[in-house]
């Protein structure tokens, strides 16, 4: 079998240009046996776990370095891991509520002449959940000249016969805390509410235009006071077929959205925002240019520069009159024509989009990130000790400049910049005793311009561990619940998702934030002024 093979050690003399050739489609071949037999592997799990046996124990997970998932100020408090267990205590109930006092005197009787010594407080927390129904009888009267008069229910009652705190509660339980409907059902009857299935799902879905509003405003704004995002996507399932959600965010915001498709155009679109319109301008054309699209097509588009059509059926059929019907020349049309789009609208050419090299994410200015492209070499399967040797020696590399890049971005100079450089061809063009590394290395260099882009923007991130952790949600999700059966669900899922992670990176109660919505308080400004707020604070 390929776990058995080890290939001798050849030396640098004898390896004539035919035994490395050799030697490169053995590794191919014993590479794509041991990939074949990993695949065999996870599908006998798969059985055994139909079976009801247990699984092998899976290997763990590629690390850049322990610090790779960290922020700066995760790095910060983790200097403080030296001091002395307690250093730091506090009263942990100082700052709570008090809702209720209850004065206990000794059990003993108090012998006279005995002083008063003050209390010693302790405070137990604990949780009220009861059902409580409030029965509203509004008034009628009858005036004189035959009007009826009649008491108003409070605002935020008049959505039905649910209150704030159950809707809120509902939502809560659902969306942060992935509880199904069937389990709420039977919580909610067994504390004495009186409930349907139905109208869990209602509450979970209808009426929601609010939050729907002030999720799409979220990305509107998020890209407008950012000056880079991270994106991702994900497999998700949408009545029973399979889709994708893409993520886009910052330390500001998080904004998702589920759709059939991952490509550069779907993708595009989101950019978008709540425009509809397909532009032809410079910006546009010059995309078309780049991407090779042939000449006449290129002419005919050329010669409707300035033009603006509403929507996507008025773009199509301009392509259709223009005679432009091959698949590859209407995406590169279609592309370019949202590209322009989303520039005319106020998208700044300067945000920076970090992705994990995912083809669909590559427009305007891209970077890359580093612990995505460390994995390429973490992948590698070695054949024998002096391939183990090369990639474990390469991997130190990468992360030593890694490192090095972090510190760059707190001091960077002209003169550090021109070293780290320097240092990235090294690493990236060396020739190891393993031909596959040395390809993969080729391939990382290819992309040096967007895994340097720290170099010229050192307030870019060099990793998407934000959008890796906001993006998990929707894995959870999809273990628990499946997918979802209804595109008001889909968009309910998406609005919620982004509300919450978005209020989490604020440091809103998303608890707050639904009962004070749900309530009609408004006393929480809106989410995509705080996002503002929070961008331009020092």
């Amino acid at each position: 079998m390929a776990k058995g093979i080890a290939l001798p050690d050849i030396p640098e003399h004898e390896q004539t240009p035919v035994v490395k050739a050799l030697l490169g489609i053995i590794e191919e071949l014993v590479v794509t046996v041991q990939r074949q037999e990993e695949e065999i592997q996870q599908l006998k799990d798969e059985v055994a776990i139909l079976k009801g046996e247990k699984k092998r124990p899976r290997f763990k997970p590629s690390k850049l370095d322990k610090d790779a998932g960290k922020d700066d100020d995760d790095q910060e408090k983790g200097d403080d891991a030296g001091k002395r267990p307690g250093s730091n205590k506090k009263s942990k109930t100082a700052k709570l509520k008090i809702h209720e006092e209850k004065i206990v005197p000794p059990s003993e009787e108090i012998p006279p002449g005995s002083r008063f010594k003050g209390y010693r407080d302790f405070v137990l927390q604990d949780l009220v959940i009861r059902a409580h129904n409030v029965r509203y009888r509004l008034a009628r009267w009858v005036t004189p000249d035959g009007r009826t008069l009649m008491g108003q229910l409070p605002e935020s009652s008049r959505d039905g016969h649910y209150g704030p705190t159950l809707t809120s509660y509902i939502l809560y339980q659902h969306h942060q805390c992935q509880v199904t409907q069937p389990l709420l059902l039977e919580q909610l009857r067994e504390w004495g509410i009186d409930i349907s299935s139905g109208k869990i799902n209602d509450l979970l879905l209808a009426d929601k235009e609010r939050f729907h509003e002030e999720k799409d405003a979220l990305l509107t704004r998020g890209l407008a006071v950012s000056s880079h995002v991270t994106v991702d996507d994900t497999g998700t399932r949408h009545r029973g077929k399979n889709g994708y959600v893409t993520h886009i965010g910052n330390d500001f915001f998080a904004w998702f959205r589920s759709t059939e498709s991952k490509s550069r155009i779907n993708f595009l679109k989101l950019l978008r925002a709540d425009h509809s319109d397909y532009r032809i301008n410079d910006q546009a054309l010059a995309y078309m240019e780049q991407q090779k699209l042939p000449k006449v097509p290129l002419k005919h588009l050329h010669n409707h520069c300035g033009q603006i059509y509403a929507n996507e059926a008025q773009w199509e059929a301009h392509l259709q009159c223009l005679g432009i019907t091959r698949a590859r020349h209407r995406r590169i049309a279609t592309e370019g024509a949202l590209l322009g789009t989303i520039l005319d609208h106020g998208f700044s050419p300067g945000l920076a989009i970090i992705s994990d090299d995912a083809g669909q994410f590559n427009v305007l200015l891209h970077g890359l990130c580093w612990v995505h492209a460390e994995r390429l070499v973490h992948k590698l399967i070695p054949l024998n000790e002096a391939h183990r040797q090369d990639i474990a020696s390469v991997r130190n590399q990468i992360w030593s400049l890694y490192a090095e890049l972090k510190e760059y971005k707190k001091h960077p100079t002209v003169e550090y910049k021109e070293e780290l450089q320097a240092r990235f061809d090294v690493i990236f063009t060396q020739r190891t005793r393993f031909e596959t590394l040395n390809q993969t290395l080729k391939r990382i260099h290819r992309n040096k311009a967007e895994l340097l882009l720290v170099l010229e923007r050192p307030d870019v991130p060099l990793h998407t561990n934000g959008s890796e952790g906001d993006i998990r949600d929707y894995v959870k999700k999809n273990k628990v619940s499946g997918g979802t059966r209804s595109d008001t669900g889909r968009r309910c899922r998406d609005t919620f998702t982004s509300l919450k992670k978005t209020c989490r990176k604020l440091g809103v109660s998303f608890w707050g934030y639904l009962i004070d919505r749900i309530s009609r308080a408004n006393e929480i400004p809106p989410i995509a002024k705080l996002v503002e707020l929070k961008a331009a604070s020092p």
